[in-house]
C-alpha cells in the first residue's frame, strides 16, 4: 500500500494533495483500526489545513464579478461583502474613455459570473467582445432605472443636439455614480442581481445594502448642508465628469473640453470670461488628463488647478474632498487655501 503523506511528497503517481485523508475516508477496506488512526490522523489533518476540505464542510459560494470602474467595484464589494470577489476592468490611472482591456483581463472573464457596467466609452467599443468572452456571464447595466442626463447638459456654447435623446445610452453622460441618490438606486440593482445568482446569500446582500445605504444617506445630507450656501454655483472642469453631482446639489459644471477635444483660441477666451463672470477660482482636472490648458485658464482668472477624480475607490471620502475644495474655492482669493489630496 502506497500513501502520499503530504501535498509536497508525491510517492504515488497522480497522488492529489491531502491524499492521506482521502485514502482513509474513501477506501475503508484498507483502513487501519480506528483506535490507531484517529489520534494520529486528526492532528495531521489540522496541521495540513484539511479542515477546509470538502470532506468536512461545503465551500461557501464566492461569486466572481467584474466591474467596469473602481467606484462600481466599491459598490459591489459593499453589497456582496463576504460572498463576492470583484475585479475592476479600468485599472487605476487609466481613462474609461480610451481604455483597452488586456488579454489577461479578457481571458479572466471566462470565470466571471457577472459583469457590471455603467456605459463608459470603452464599453461601447468592447461590450460585444466582453460578452463573447463568456456568453453565460450575466451583465448588469446600472444605468437602467436612472434618470440620465445629456453629456452636454449645461455646457454653455455646446452646439450639438444629440444629447436630448434620453433613451439612447450612448448619448448620455455615463458618470452616474457621482450622485449619491443614484448610487442608492444602483445598490438595489446590485443586490437583486447578486441574489439572482446566489439566492442563499439574499439576507447577506440585503443587510449589506442597508448598511451602505445608510452611509450614503449621511453623505447626501452632509453634501446638501455643505454646499447649500455657496455664492458661486458654477465650477470649471477639464472633462465633464461631475454633471450628476452638479445637478443633485444645484451646481453647474462648465467643461473645458467638448466631445474629447480641447478648446480653440476663441472658445478658450470665452471660457476665461465665463469663469470670471461666475466667480470660479478652481479648475478640476483628472490625473490622467493634460493640465496645461487648465493652468492657462487658472492664471487668467487668478485661480488654481485642482486634481480630482470621480474614479477613486473610497467613494464617500472622495466626494467629501471634492465638496471641500468647492467651498474653499468660493472664498476670496486672499483667504483661499489649497486642499490636500486627503481632504484635510
Amino acid at each position: 500500500m502506497t500513501i502520499c503523506w503530504n501535498s509536497a511528497t508525491e510517492h504515488k503517481a497522480g497522488c492529489p494533495p491531502r491524499f492521506l485523508l482521502y485514502y482513509f475516508v474513501h477506501q475503508p477496506e484498507h483502513r487501519i483500526s480506528s483506535t490507531i488512526v484517529r489520534p494520529s490522523i486528526l492532528p495531521l489533518a489540522l496541521l495540513l489545513g484539511i479542515s477546509h476540505s470538502p470532506v468536512f464542510a461545503a465551500e461557501e459560494t464566492v461569486l466572481q464579478v467584474f466591474a467596469s470602474v473602481l467606484p462600481v467595484q466599491t459598490f459591489v464589494d459593499e453589497v456582496g461583502d463576504g460572498r463576492v470577489e470583484t475585479r475592476v476592468m479600468v485599472v487605476p490611472g487609466q481613462s474609461p474613455a480610451t481604455y483597452d482591456p488586456s488579454p489577461k483581463q479578457v481571458a479572466a472573464l471566462a470565470d466571471a459570473e457577472l459583469y457590471v457596467r455603467v456605459g463608459v466609452p470603452f464599453e461601447d467599443a468592447w461590450m460585444k467582445r466582453i460578452r463573447a468572452a463568456n456568453p453565460a456571464m450575466a451583465v448588469l447595466d446600472l444605468r437602467d432605472g436612472l434618470d440620465l442626463r445629456p453629456q452636454t447638459a449645461h455646457d454653455h456654447g455646446a452646439d450639438d443636439a444629440h444629447g436630448h435623446h434620453h433613451h439612447e445610452h450612448e448619448a448620455m453622460d455615463p458618470h452616474i455614480w457621482t450622485s449619491p441618490p443614484n448610487v442608492r438606486t444602483m445598490l438595489v440593482s446590485i443586490r437583486d442581481q447578486l441574489t439572482a445568482l446566489d439566492p442563499d446569500g439574499s439576507s447577506v446582500y440585503e443587510r449589506n445594502r442597508q448598511r451602505y445605504d445608510a452611509e450614503l444617506q449621511r453623505l447626501d445630507t452632509w453634501l446638501e448642508e455643505t454646499l447649500s450656501d455657496l455664492d458661486h454655483r458654477a465650477f470649471l472642469v477639464y472633462h465633464p465628469a461631475w454633471g450628476y453631482f452638479a445637478d443633485t446639489y444645484g451646481l453647474e459644471q462648465v467643461p473645458i473640453e467638448r466631445a474629447g477635444k480641447e478648446p480653440g483660441p476663441r472658445r478658450l477666451s470665452a471660457l476665461i470670461e465665463q469663469a470670471k463672470a461666475v466667480g470660479a477660482r478652481a479648475i478640476f482636472v483628472q490625473p490622467e488628463f493634460d493640465q496645461r490648458i487648465a493652468e492657462q485658464i487658472a492664471r487668467s482668472i487668478d485661480g488654481r488647478v485642482e486634481v480630482a477624480t470621480p474614479l477613486a475607490v473610497d467613494y464617500v471620502a472622495n466626494l467629501k474632498r471634492f465638496a471641500r475644495i468647492l467651498v474653499d474655492a468660493n472664498q476670496a482669493p486672499e483667504t483661499a487655501k489649497t486642499t490636500a489630496p486627503d481632504g484635510h
